[in-house]
């Protein structure tokens, strides 16, 4: 991808960022704000079970929309706050829970299966390496979780949506390019690959795939 379009995405994505958090503190029990910041999550999920045809979890999507309508009616703000809640800390629940899965023995880590699927066949110190960064990531979303239930229970609310609006992002997207940078300073002998690979190699895996060595 071009330099100039990355630029263009990050930007995008850090203005979506802001105006989620300038939503949330200004006008969150709105039902056109709860569907402007809920609502495409909802339908991006949907899009990929549609494409992989993962039907439980199109059947979930179509449950969480209808939910969203009810609440959005309802207008209840701290039913609405516990909704966003919800949402970040369910999705780092789910995701902590997808990698911690594939950790369990006889199955191959998730980044593991990433790093096969870009380049073929792992090495007993690639093997290793992977097992380790998908427990980090475990543990990151672990930790977003513990943060994002603490912050909404002791923090003023425009904390925790900073939080979850644009900390959270922002915490990803380091761990994720850090990774990439220390990963090649400790292994030089690994094959190099690109963030845009490892984005890709992220896409074109099977939705909720599991993978034996």
């Amino acid at each position: 991808m071009p330099s100039w379009r990355l630029l263009a995405a990050g930007l995008a994505l850090a203005g979506y960022a802001l105006l989620s958090h300038a939503l949330m503190v200004a006008a969150a029990d709105k039902p056109w704000a709860v569907a402007a910041l809920l609502g495409p999550l909802v339908l991006a999920i949907g899009t990929l079970a549609w494409r992989h045809r993962h039907w439980p979890t199109l059947l979930a999507c179509a449950a969480v929309l209808s939910w969203l309508a009810w609440v959005g009616a309802a207008g209840e703000p701290q039913s609405i706050t516990r909704l966003y809640l919800l949402q970040h800390a369910g999705i780092h629940f789910a995701l902590g829970c997808a990698f911690g899965y594939t950790l369990r023995p006889g199955a191959m880590p998730l980044i593991s299966a990433l790093a096969a699927h870009v380049h073929g066949t792992l090495t007993p110190t690639k093997a290793r390496y992977t097992r380790r960064v998908t427990e980090l990531w475990s543990v990151y979303f672990a930790l977003m979780v513990l943060l994002s239930l603490a912050l909404y229970a002791w923090a003023p609310w425009w904390w925790w949506s900073l939080f979850a609006n644009v900390v959270t992002p922002l915490a990803a997207i380091g761990l994720f390019i850090g990774e990439h940078w220390l990963r090649y300073r400790l292994h030089p002998e690994f094959e190099r690959s690109t963030l845009m690979q490892s984005i890709k190699a992220y896409r074109s895996m099977p939705l909720l795939e599991v993978r034996r060595p």
